[in-house]
């Protein structure tokens, strides 16, 4: 399915979340909203009993104080106000007509307390937050025709629960994202062992990718057992291939080398025996390509001077007339590399130029070469002036025993030369890539690991 395209016409850049950080979002997601119905349902739950509780403890304040107005004499009440407000921080006058309140808020939970006091004192009971901008919890009730105040701390009757519901669901916000954690680690962890050793597999690395097949859950131990024989049986259809390569490469050799003595033994024409031994050595380059294919992976990587190892490869093939070599290189390269690798890819490449990349109107091959560093990578170029190679064979040069357009009536090419380079430079932690110049000829791009405080091999 085509991506997405934008309004200019281009596609649409994704957003690429990993699958722990997916699966960890949801979870969370769905912990947390649980845990937020969950705190909402017990509060809810528990505004009732706690209206209830209130309304009790008020209406019982107010009646004592009723009880004790309507039984002392109004001498004796001055004093009795006095005691109850020193003592019990309560105080009682008459309610005037000009007074000013200010309602309680209309919660739920004072609404209810509201309804429950007026059941229990009367209907003209009032509950305030102020009278007379004065601050407090006031009660106003009736004594047969007189009106009176009644004013409190209110924090006497409101428990101090909501910093302690607080705290409870930031705690269990904080486990419910913990346990999110784990689970999507637990969840995800045999995914990334697998993508991990899926990816070893597709570096060559056989040895180093076995999976746990003694873990508990049955569908993942499932998965590793048959990765593993998967494993198994690559490993051993590529240890069949270098064998049988290596086996009819050096099983060839052989005869090529005694029909070549007894060519040059029995052949009297000197033209004739010249020609015979010219394609016996090409034959017997062929089969050291197919040697080359098939050595086992597995380098050593160390300092190597890439200025050396560049100037050995030319340094044959500066006699040549047919060639021209232009070579600018940045002083003291040091590339982590395998020594004898890195000249095995290096003269490849060179030897797809020299053949391919001469100049439709010259019989000369002009090379260019050039390589610095570029942060911890050392950049390597080598470009020759041929006529370069279709956009759509690009990719296909790399692929093993593809020949291009011009290499297709070469006899001596057996398409394994770039596909070489493309393999040494995965074993050395490197990258190799193919692209056509913008003014014509192939570019061979190559990046390698650059080493740092050791002497070079």
């Amino acid at each position: 399915m085509p991506a997405p395209l934008d309004e200019g016409g281009r596609p649409r850049r994704r957003v690429v979340v990993s699958l722990f950080w997916r699966t960890f979002f949801l979870l969370a997601l769905l912990l947390v909203g649980s845990v937020i119905a969950w705190t909402q349902t017990l509060l809810e739950m528990e505004l009732e009993p706690r209206a209830v509780q209130t309304a009790k403890q008020i209406a019982s304040v107010v009646n004592l104080s009723r009880a004790a107005v309507m039984h002392a004499d109004p001498i004796a009440r001055v004093s009795l106000f006095k005691t109850m407000k020193d003592e019990e921080h309560l105080t009682i006058r008459l309610r005037e007509p000009k007074d000013v309140y200010q309602p309680l808020e209309p919660t739920y939970l004072n609404g209810h307390v509201l309804e429950m006091m007026k059941s229990r004192l009367g209907p003209d009971t009032v509950l305030a937050s102020s009278v007379n901008q004065v601050e407090g919890l006031w009660v106003g009730f009736s004594i047969d025709k007189d009106r009176y105040w009644l004013q409190t701390d209110r924090n006497r009757f409101e428990q101090p629960t909501g910093r302690t519901w607080t705290i409870w669901l930031l705690t269990a916000i904080v486990l419910s994202l913990a346990g999110a954690a784990g689970i999507a680690r637990l969840i995800n962890r045999p995914l990334k062992d697998l993508s991990q050793a899926a990816s070893r597999v597709r570096e060559g690395d056989f040895a180093a990718t076995a999976l746990d097949e003694g873990v508990s859950t049955q569908e993942i131990r499932a998965v590793n057992i048959g990765f593993n024989s998967m494993t198994r049986k690559l490993a051993q259809i590529e240890q069949d291939r270098t064998v049988m390569l290596a086996g009819i490469s050096h099983d060839l050799r052989t005869p090529l080398a005694r029909l070549r003595l007894e060519a040059e033994m029995s052949v009297p024409d000197p033209q004739a025996r010249e020609a015979m031994a010219g394609d016996i050595a090409q034959l017997d380059a062929i089969i050291g390509k197919f040697l080359d294919y098939a050595r086992p992976g597995g380098v050593r990587l160390v300092p190597v001077s890439l200025n050396d190892a560049i100037e050995t490869c030319l340094e044959p093939l500066r006699k040549r007339r047919d060639v021209e070599f232009k070579v600018a290189l940045q002083d003291g390269l040091i590339a982590q590399a395998d020594p004898v690798e890195l000249q095995r890819a290096l003269g490849n490449l060179l030897e797809n130029a020299l053949r391919y990349g001469k100049s439709e109107d010259l019989d000369l091959a002009r090379i260019d070469i050039s390589a610095r560093y570029r942060d911890d990578k050392v950049m390597l170029r080598l470009r020759d002036h041929g006529p370069g190679v279709p956009p759509d064979q690009l990719k296909q040069l790399t692929t093993p025993f593809f020949r291009g357009e011009s290499a297709r009536t070469a006899a001596n090419s057996t398409g394994l030369g770039l596909a070489i380079v493309e393999q040494i430079m995965a074993r050395m932690g490197g990258s190799f890539d193919l692209s056509n110049a913008n003014s014509g000829g192939l570019c061979a791009n190559i990046v390698l690991q650059r080493a740092h405080g050791n002497s070079p091999t």
